[in-house]
């Protein structure tokens, strides 16, 4: 249902929320998510282009967050790189339909709609912060790429 670039732009944010404000680099993030650093890079700028990340060159510089992972949801990021598109009308274009959309059609969309809540509703600081055994990403190659 997702694509890759969903994925990606999912695991960059993530890390980065997980990590200090300090600015990280691509390869920072490409090695901590294992996203290939030229799609990452292109995540990142579809990322920066809606004010998700802000990207900083030079030293001192790095890609941070733009809000505080609290404040950012998960349909921010989704809709930063690949918007979910809700089903106004017929997808087959019948006229019949019009705007009434058929039980298949209109059970997909309300999908839609619950996946839409979903992610509205969920911070990163919310992903970051819920009890698990397993971390969103990697530890072992995360604190790899800190040193």
């Amino acid at each position: 249902m997702f694509s890759q670039t969903v994925e990606y732009a999912l695991r960059a944010v993530v890390y980065l929320a997980n990590e200090a404000p300090a600015g990280r680099t691509t390869d920072q993030i490409a090695m901590a998510t294992r996203v290939p650093k030229p799609y990452l890079s292109k995540v990142l700028q579809g990322l920066a282009r809606h004010q998700i990340v802000h990207t900083q060159r030079g030293v001192g510089g790095g890609i941070t967050l733009c809000k505080m992972p609290a404040e950012l949801t998960i349909l921010e990021v989704v809709n930063a790189v690949e918007p979910i598109e809700r089903i106004h009308t017929c997808p087959l274009g019948l006229v019949s339909h019009g705007k009434v959309l058929c039980p298949l059609h209109r059970r997909m969309d309300d999908a839609l709609a619950h996946v839409e809540a979903a992610f509205q509703s969920t911070t990163l600081a919310e992903i970051l912060a819920e009890p698990t055994r397993s971390t969103p990403l990697c530890e072992a190659l995360t604190a790899v790429v800190e040193t």
